[in-house]
């Protein structure tokens, strides 16, 4: 017992070594070798998955004119492989192939495995670029729930151009209330019913101006005050559904009208999951039917409640068509929704809880790159990554059970994803 505790202590006072210039919060996501089996851990030599310290240009960098993606490199140099057992190297019998027979040979293993793919975010790593350096900001997550994310992190330009609230439900009631105030002032400041006014409009251009001499001989033009902050723009977000008789695909990211209220404008928004027990929500590429989503989209600000009607172009001969409805949710620059894409590999050879799996990379330091990102399979199993093995992108992997050899194996990895800034804001701009 004595000897144990010692052991302890020793574990718990070791200190972890982490990649030049790696922050708390990048140490967060390295996984320490401490918490795994201690019979099958590395070398300390591995750094493993970490943020590209040159994407996020953290204070503290010293590093003259070096980038870091090199050292990264440098620190993944694979060690000699003299303990590479005789499996191993059998499993590496055909790597001689050249790009196209590799690619061939995925495909077929894709439709063998055709039943099997309900995964819409499956991708595959390209053969001649590093998964690395196509997928580097990607991360891993231990649970997409609980696992924190920073909101601040790495945004994007378009968040140096936005409003953003302090405490959005009190300020919601200040502006009502301001507005109530307004309403119940002097009478001498309104107009009285059924009165004929005339309304001076300055400094609009003259091909709006010309659109809306048209509009009103068809249909009414409608003139409204805004509240506080009603014009300013922020991050909106729009609990909608698709309209059942509109039938086609609507993607994420691409224009739509947005009516809101008497406002109406261009949008580009991204569509998400509605999880109610997480901070984070995953991003969804098309608007599905028969249930509701999230539609993030930055937009002049509006107060909920709101009624919503997304209309899609159809060209400029034919009326817009309705495509979705739905309310306004909420206004919060700070909801996280993150996209997830899957890497899958196959198992080639099994051994009970090990198993040497393929094409999920093609090269032995993308594997050394990804090892801190838990693996799982499509029948329930997971493990993490063991060492790679030979030259083609194979690695060796460690389950909580048996491996079946029709099983495919998974890894998750996910970025934040931002609607996109339009081009024009308005109809009648175009």
């Amino acid at each position: 017992m004595a000897e144990a505790d010692r052991v302890h202590k020793e574990k718990k006072q070791k200190k972890r070594t982490l990649p030049r210039g790696t922050s708390d919060y990048q140490a967060a996501w390295i996984v320490d070798d401490s918490d795994v089996s201690g019979s099958d851990s590395d070398d300390g030599s591995d750094n493993g998955m970490v943020v590209d310290e040159g994407e996020y240009d953290y204070p503290g960098q010293g590093d003259g004119g070096k980038s870091d993606f090199e050292d990264d490199q440098a620190s993944l140099k694979l060690r000699d492989s003299d303990d590479e057992t005789e499996a191993d190297s059998m499993m590496m019998d055909n790597e001689n192939l050249t790009k196209e027979q590799i690619e061939e040979d995925i495909r077929k293993i894709k439709e063998a495995h055709a039943e099997d793919e309900e995964f819409p975010d499956e991708v595959d790593a390209p053969v001649d670029v590093p998964a690395r350096k196509r997928f580097a900001k990607y991360r891993g997550l231990k649970s997409f729930r609980t696992s924190s994310w920073d909101p601040k992190e790495s945004l994007p330009p378009e968040y140096a151009r936005i409003f953003a609230f302090d405490n959005f439900t009190r300020t919601h009631k200040h502006v009502l209330s301001k507005a109530l105030d307004m309403e119940q002032g002097s009478l001498s400041e309104c107009v009285p019913v059924n009165s004929y006014v005339t309304l001076h409009i300055r400094e609009v251009p003259t091909h709006i101006a010309s659109k809306l001499c048209i509009l009103w001989k068809t249909m009414p033009v409608i003139a409204c005050g805004l509240l506080q902050h009603e014009s300013k723009i922020s991050v909106l977000h729009f609990r909608i559904k698709k309209y059942e008789t509109y039938n086609e695909p609507i993607k994420a990211k691409e224009e739509l009208i947005f009516h809101v209220g008497f406002r109406q404008f261009i949008t580009r928004p991204t569509f998400a999951s509605d999880n109610f027990n997480s901070d984070k929500h995953k991003m969804e590429r098309f608007l599905h039917a028969g249930r509701f989503s999230v539609a993030s989209v930055y937009a002049p600000i509006s107060f909920p409640p709101l009624p919503l009607i997304v209309m899609k172009s159809r060209g400029d001969s034919l009326a817009p068509a309705l495509a979705a409805v739905g309310s306004l949710k909420c206004i919060d620059p700070d909801k996280i929704i993150l996209k997830k894409i899957i890497l899958t590999g196959y198992p080639q050879r099994v051994s009970k809880s090990k198993a040497a799996v393929r094409y999920m990379f093609h090269n032995p330091e993308d594997v050394k790159w990804f090892k801190p990102v838990e693996v799982w399979t499509k029948l329930g199993r997971r493990g993490r990554i063991k060492e790679p093995v030979g030259t083609h992108g194979a690695m060796k992997c460690i389950l909580n059970g048996v491996l079946q050899q029709n099983d495919t194996v998974c890894m998750s990895l996910f970025k934040r994803a931002y609607p996109k800034w339009p081009q024009h804001w308005f109809p009648l701009s175009t």
